[in-house]
């Protein structure tokens, strides 16, 4: 008995645009890897709202969407990560200068007063203004998961929709 089914061709690393390169720990060990970080983020976010569509054969489509989807999460699971070590790092910033005024400055302050200057040191503000622009980063990433997540939704409805004896829907 021969099966008259096409095989669906086999999924790798290349053919769904995975990049393996762990940015957290890139960022962990030096800090100054940021940019190259939100840099490369933003590249992949290019090609990520492009899997979003669905284009092609729908069976290719369903084939490749938990390699597409395990990869996308992975990478924003890695943004994450990120994101948690830069507020772990403000936090250690902002106790060191927290302990700068409140043990040398001239006159005693309270907690809430040198909260107060810690807020305003330039390299408070600085790091501030980074871990904003990895949230936002983060945020675009969340959107990308709900597109694929959607996509997915999709595709399940067009073969349900096939299955039914509807093959002459279009997108």
């Amino acid at each position: 008995m021969s099966s008259t089914k096409k095989k669906l061709p086999m999924m790798t690393m290349t053919t769904i645009g995975i990049n393996m390169v762990n940015w957290y720990d890139k960022v962990s060990k030096d800090i100054s890897n940021i940019p190259d970080a939100i840099s490369h983020f933003e590249q992949e976010l290019v090609l990520a709202k492009k899997e979003t569509n669905i284009t092609g054969r729908i069976e290719t489509a369903s084939a490749t969407m938990p390699a597409i989807v395990e990869n996308r999460f992975s990478q924003l699971q890695e943004i994450e990560a990120i994101l948690e070590y830069l507020n772990i790092e403000l936090r250690r910033l902002r106790a060191s200068h927290f302990r700068k005024y409140v043990e040398n400055y001239q006159r005693a302050l309270s907690s809430r007063d040198a909260e107060k200057f810690v807020d305003g040191e330039a390299d408070v503000v600085d790091f501030e203004k980074i871990i904003n622009d990895f949230a936002l980063l983060r945020n675009k990433w969340l959107g990308i998961i709900k597109g694929l997540d959607i996509k997915q939704w999709q595709l399940s409805n067009i073969v349900k929709l096939r299955t039914a004896g509807l093959d002459d829907a279009s997108l």
